[in-house]
């Protein structure tokens, strides 16, 4: 066979992936997550819902539903984040496990969006400004480097697992329903973190670990309420 004959016609209507087919598949996603539209790949750790299941008062409900919203937001700034690591990172092992940590997050998300509907509230109005924030520090810190990136996400993390345990101190005893949910999700974070350490994540300095502290209360205190 000769060289002519081995080589396959170069097909001209065969496009690769530009940097701006990623942005928008990027925004294409934060409207599926802003809108609702995430869908969880595992069970709801709470299992099915009853009506009445709850013994909550109202003002347990009302706390719990602050603290569901909070977690929602938590989980959005975390897809965000990810996703925005993930589109500049040039390592492609680094890039795969940011993208199933982002995965992870859905689920929690769609549990927490669960949850919030069983209480009969909802997800904080100010999403889609936590959503673009987080997506531009998630940029920055890919533009810092793999160790770097890898740092940011093993120290949004540990914020997140201790913010978590606060929660489990405050929710109702009676609530096991949002109880189970956020003990997940707080073993799911914790494996992340691990992840991230193993793979190399340098310590961030302590200038930028209390920004990340500063904006982590904000965000926590005018989620609940808004």
């Amino acid at each position: 066979m000769s060289n002519q004959q081995a080589l396959a016609p170069v097909r001209s209507d065969v496009r690769t992936e530009t940097g701006m087919d990623a942005l928008l598949a990027e925004v294409g996603r934060s409207l599926q997550i802003l809108g609702g539209a995430a869908h969880a790949s595992r069970p709801n750790p709470a299992g099915g819902f009853k009506a009445g299941e709850d013994a909550l008062s109202p003002a347990d409900k009302t706390h719990a539903a602050g603290l569901m919203r909070v977690n929602h937001v938590g989980e959005v700034c975390a897809q965000a984040l990810y996703r925005g690591q993930a589109l500049l990172c040039e390592d492609e092992g680094t890039k795969r496990l940011l993208h199933a940590a982002a995965q992870e997050e859905v689920d929690h998300l769609a549990w927490c969006q669960q949850r919030l509907n069983e209480l009969g509230s909802r997800p904080s109005l100010l999403n889609p400004l936590w959503y673009g924030g987080s997506f531009l520090l998630g940029v920055m810190a890919a533009k810092a480097g793999v160790p770097r990136n890898l740092g940011f996400m093993a120290e949004t993390e540990r914020q997140v697992e201790q913010h978590l345990d606060k929660h489990l101190a405050q929710l109702p005893n009676q609530d096991s329903r949002s109880r189970d949910i956020v003990s997940q999700m707080r073993a799911d974070e914790i494996a992340h973190r691990t992840t991230a350490e193993t793979h190399g994540a340098a310590p961030l300095s302590w200038p930028v670990k209390l920004a990340m502290r500063g904006m982590s209360k904000v965000m926590t205190t005018l989620a609940y309420r808004i």
